[in-house]
């Protein structure tokens, strides 16, 4: 009987999860309501580049929107109706980026009161999130950010590694507000086309998404 040659191993690349029929939608969360913040400035750049990729539709929530309702006892239990389009762009999402700067070592009290305000758990459940911190002082935010991601962990949202910071960013944002900083700027680029894949390949993984 003659020999059976073995067929030669497979050494294909692997192939790549099917690719949405949709645009993957990212929203950026300017993560602050004070007047004039750096934040809200970087917030928009941040949106533009995430606006300028293929398959992407991009949304700028700023919580200077916020309805001043929010802040009455009663919207623990019926939330204002102004507030139903927030709620509405973040549950819908593929993705979410988080800018936050740091109040007194930490991130803002509106920041908290928003993310306790969205539908527990689905709002975060098994969601994407990106994040990037600013502040005055030569951290970047590093201890804001790291709360937060302690609050997201504990809502099961899928954390992307890659944060950003950017420190002293009184003078660090130019006429746009990109960053000056050419490297900053690079890692900015770099989270906005890691994270879309990310986002992308994790979708499927939702709560109602398979």
């Amino acid at each position: 009987m003659g020999a059976v040659s073995a067929s030669p191993p497979d050494r294909s690349e692997p192939r790549p999860m099917s690719e949405p029929s949709r645009p993957i939608r990212i929203v950026v969360l300017c993560g602050t309501n004070r007047p004039g913040a750096q934040t809200r400035r970087l917030a928009a750049h941040v949106h533009a580049s995430y606006a300028a990729v293929e398959g992407v539709e991009a949304q700028l929530l700023d919580l200077a929107d916020l309805p001043v309702e929010l802040l009455a006892p009663g919207s623990y239990a019926q939330k204002p109706a102004g507030f139903q389009a927030f709620a509405e762009a973040v549950l819908k999402a593929d993705g979410l980026v988080v800018l936050s700067p740091e109040y007194n070592g930490s991130f803002p009290g509106v920041l908290k009161l928003f993310i306790d305000m969205l539908p527990f758990p689905v709002a975060f459940e098994r969601r994407p999130v990106a994040f990037i911190g600013l502040a005055a002082g030569r951290w970047g935010a590093l201890r804001a950010i790291e709360q937060l991601q302690g609050v997201f962990g504990y809502r099961n949202a899928f954390m992307f590694p890659n944060r950003v910071f950017v420190p002293g960013v009184g003078d660090a944002l130019d006429a746009d507000g990109g960053p000056k900083d050419g490297a900053t700027r690079a890692m900015i680029a770099a989270q906005v086309r890691d994270f879309v894949v990310f986002a992308r390949q994790l979708a499927p993984l939702r709560p109602g998404q398979a």
